[in-house]
This record gives structure tokens, C-alpha cells and sequence, in this order.
């Protein structure tokens, strides 16, 4: 044990720690209002992010400002929640301490917990080859975005610059592995904003020649949705000029592109979005955890040994029980915000049942309540699945709009994304398309030309 760790005094109302403030922690701890317990929220951001808009911010549609609040305004009207900023870790599950590193100084703390509740998300997969993460990176959090934003935007400006035709051509060369929604999304949104919204912005290259390209394992592309809807989403992404590959597998991934099938493709962007795997929860509880590091829980999503210690969203191996086939739930914000809401609702009846000194009735296993799946594909197209109906195009689009724009925090960010929506309906053109970077930082290379010849401007292409 570090003796740098400094023990924090314990409070005389009972404690609930929750660890991260995403959507699962952060339902979690407003339904903790009017609880009369001690409620600290621990998260390594001071923001809530909006997950489902990363990609948007990625490929320069909105700012990271207009997806994210922070978490100290969210939550500052509940005079019973502290919130720190500060990074798990580790949890001892036997003396029931959380251990977190000050992120502001680097101290180290004690948090005792009566009740403990881990919300801590998940990060990339690269199913066993993780020298590809710095060739391919994955979207998962606002430093991710405005790093895919930084590189999606460089390539266009170096294709401008490079004298090759063959490397040009690399540079305008996207690859997106995953045809999951975030990569669906992603390729539609490079698509629209390379045929679209850039074009006529350069002299020596064309956007609207851009090649992107979506590859997927599987048969097709969303896999979580019926086939018919993935086979309209392939169509929309083929009109918007994306390449579809599905059934083909990546075999190696370095700076100078990809190998799918035993092809070779020239890319200087590649961007990952195959799988995802939980964060290391399982290993600080010392729990029980699935092939995706996913911690295995109870009915009442808590541990078999600790029932007090409860694991919700992406962290934890959930299944719809009244599925006979034990499907697992899908990683999205609802599934997070409904057990967040089911977990305080069950510590709040333990508190009060312990305070009254009455037994707690038998606690109900968790439910999902299923309210159906939508994803976007490109501009004004989407599609939608709510059990027996299905829907895809403009409509499915509206309801997108509409979904997103009430599950964002706060009136501000609302307001500032339907306008920004609305512009780029109405003008094609994306208002977040800056280059933030490192003036230490090292630059895309180019073709230099040799010193005694004249430097020439490429020849400007036809538009």
C-alpha cells in the first residue's frame, strides 16, 4: 500500500461513491436528489461527454464544447453530491476503500464507500493487435475526436501541397474499420464532408475525389439491426460514394495504410471502430469478467460476493432476461441510464430500510426496457428499429434529431447543436473545421522537390 495516500475523514451520513460520470453514473446520481447520503462522483474529466456526437466533432460539425457540460454545473443544484476530479486506481473491496489519484497535484486518497457504484465505460479493441492503436485510432473520448478532426483535416491540406500524384491519392485515402453505427456514421459524415462541404475550398486538389472506404468482418454492416435497414444504410453509403467492404478482414495496419484481404490499400487516415473493451474495473474488484473484460453481476447488478458493490453500463455483462437466448444488452446510453436509475433507486430503499430498522423486500432483478435502436448515415438519412417497425430515410432522420437533441445536457448545448444542425442542412458547410496543434509537434511529410529545381504548383485539378 502507497503511505503517500492520504485517508480521507469519513462522513457520519452514509457514503455512495460512484466512479464516472457518463451516462450510467451520471443517472445514477441524479436520482440520488433527495437522499439523505453522502453522494461523491469521481471522474478523470470535469465534463460529461455525449458519446453519441463524437464523431460529429471528429469530422468538423460541432465543437467538443457543444457535446459536453461540466459536471460540477449538472449536478451543483444536489447539495448532497461532491464531485472530484481525480483518476481510480484501485478498489479494496474488503475494507471497502477507493483508491484515486488527485489528477490537479498527483496526491493519492482514501474514499470509504457503504455502497459503491462503477460506471467507468469502455475503450478501444484491437483484438489483440494493439501495435495498430497509434496508425488507428479509435473514438471514445473529446481528446480522440479532436485528434481525428486534426488528422482528417491535415490530410486534405497535404494532399494540397504534395506534388505526387500517387501520394496525393494516399493522403484523400480514408479507411474506417467497423460497420458498426460509430463507423457507419463516421464514413458518412467523412463522405458528406469531403464531397460536400470542403469542395471548391482548394486550388491543386479536388475533395469530392476523396476515396473512403468502410470495412466490416462480418456479412454486413450493422449487425445489431434487421437486414433489411443495413441493406438501405449500404445503399445510402454507396450514393454517398463511401466503398463497403464486408466479410473481409484486417490483416495489418501501419502509417502507410492497410491490408483488408490480402489487399493493399494506401491510406493516411485510418480510423478504428471494430470493438470495444471494458475498462479495467474487473481487475481492481478482483471480479469475475468475460472475454471483453466485462465485470459478471447479478440480477441486481451487483457482485456475487459484495452486494453492496454494484457495476452498470459498458463495464458490466448484462443479458435480456426475458430473452430466452440470454442476448447480451447492447453498449449504448440507455441501457447505461436505465441501470444507473435501477441501482440508486435500489441503495435508496436499502438506506431508508436501514435507518427504519425494517427488512427490505426481495429486490427485483433489472429489466431493459427496449425503446428501439436508431443510427445515422450520412446527411438527412437514418434508420430506425422499434421491435416490429422499422423505418429509414429522411423520417428516421428527424426522429435521430430529435432523440439526440432531447439526451443532451443542458439548454445551452441543445440549442447551440439544432443551430448548428441546421446550417449545415441548409449550406452544406461545417463550422468546427479547425486545426489545433503541437508547434512542436511533427508534421504530415511530404514529397520535397530537390533544391536546384524550381518548385512548380501542382497542376490544379478539374472541378
Amino acid at each position: 500500500m502507497n503511505r503517500n495516500r492520504q485517508s480521507v475523514q469519513k462522513v457520519q451520513r452514509p457514503r455512495v461513491v460512484i466512479i464516472g460520470a457518463g451516462f450510467g453514473g451520471l443517472a445514477a446520481a441524479r436520482t440520488f436528489a433527495h437522499v439523505d447520503a453522502q453522494i461523491t462522483v469521481i471522474d478523470r474529466n470535469n465534463y460529461h461527454l455525449f458519446q453519441p456526437l463524437l464523431y460529429q466533432v471528429a469530422t468538423a460539425d460541432l465543437s467538443p464544447a457543444d457535446i459536453s457540460a461540466p459536471i460540477r454545473a449538472v449536478l451543483r443544484r444536489q447539495r448532497n453530491i461532491e464531485t472530484l476530479l481525480a483518476e481510480v486506481t484501485g478498489i479494496d473491496t474488503a475494507r471497502r476503500v477507493v483508491f484515486a489519484r488527485d489528477r490537479a497535484d498527483g496526491r493519492e486518497q482514501e474514499l470509504p464507500f457503504e455502497y459503491l457504484i462503477v460506471a467507468t465505460g469502455a475503450g478501444q479493441s484491437y483484438f489483440g493487435h494493439d501495435e495498430w492503436e497509434p496508425y488507428a485510432p479509435g473514438l471514445k473520448s473529446l481528446t480522440d475526436a479532436t485528434a481525428i478532426r486534426r488528422k482528417i483535416l491535415l490530410s486534405f491540406e497535404a494532399a494540397e501541397m504534395e506534388p505526387d500524384p500517387e501520394k496525393q491519392r494516399a493522403w484523400l485515402t480514408f479507411v474506417i474499420v467497423g460497420g458498426g453505427p460509430t463507423g457507419v456514421e463516421m464514413a458518412g459524415a467523412i463522405a458528406d464532408l469531403a464531397h460536400k462541404a470542403i469542395v471548391g475550398d482548394f486550388r491543386h486538389i479536388n475533395s469530392a475525389s476523396a476515396r473512403i472506404v468502410l470495412v466490416e468482418a462480418a456479412p454486413r454492416i450493422f449487425g445489431a439491426f434487421p437486414p433489411k435497414l443495413a441493406a438501405n444504410a449500404t445503399r445510402e453509403l454507396e450514393r454517398l460514394g463511401v466503398e463497403v467492404r464486408t466479410g473481409k478482414d484486417v490483416e495489418a495496419v501501419d502509417a502507410e495504410g492497410v491490408v483488408v484481404g490480402g489487399e493493399r490499400l494506401a491510406a493516411r487516415t485510418v480510423i478504428w471502430a471494430a470493438g470495444v473493451q471494458a475498462s479495467p474495473a474487473g481487475r481492481w474488484l478482483g471480479a469475475q469478467t468475460d472475454r471483453a473484460g466485462r465485470v459478471i453481476v447479478t440480477p441486481t447488478l451487483s457482485l456475487p460476493d459484495h452486494l453492496n458493490i454494484f457495476v452498470i453500463g459498458d463495464t458490466a455483462s448484462t443479458h435480456d432476461r426475458r430473452d430466452p437466448s440470454g442476448k447480451p444488452l447492447p453498449g449504448v446510453a440507455p441501457v447505461a441510464m436505465q441501470q444507473g436509475r435501477y441501482v440508486a433507486r435500489l441503495i435508496t430503499r436499502r438506506l431508508r430500510a436501514q435507518r427504519s430498522g425494517e427488512a427490505t423486500d426481495e429486490e427485483a432483478p433489472f429489466v431493459y426496457y427496449d425503446k428501439g435502436y436508431l443510427a445515422t448515415v450520412g446527411r438527412a438519412f437514418a434508420i430506425g428499429s422499434f421491435g416490429r417497425f422499422t423505418l429509414s430515410g429522411l423520417p428516421a432522420w428527424m426522429i435521430w434529431s430529435g432523440v439526440h437533441i432531447l439526451y443532451l445536457v443542458g439548454f445551452r448545448n441543445r440549442f447551440l447543436v439544432m443551430a448548428q444542425w441546421a446550417w449545415a442542412y441548409l449550406t452544406f458547410q461545417r463550422s468546427a473545421r479547425l486545426i489545433t496543434m503541437d508547434d512542436h509537434a511533427e508534421a504530415p511529410q511530404v514529397a520535397q522537390p530537390e533544391r536546384q529545381q524550381a518548385i512548380e504548383p501542382p497542376t490544379p485539378a478539374r472541378v
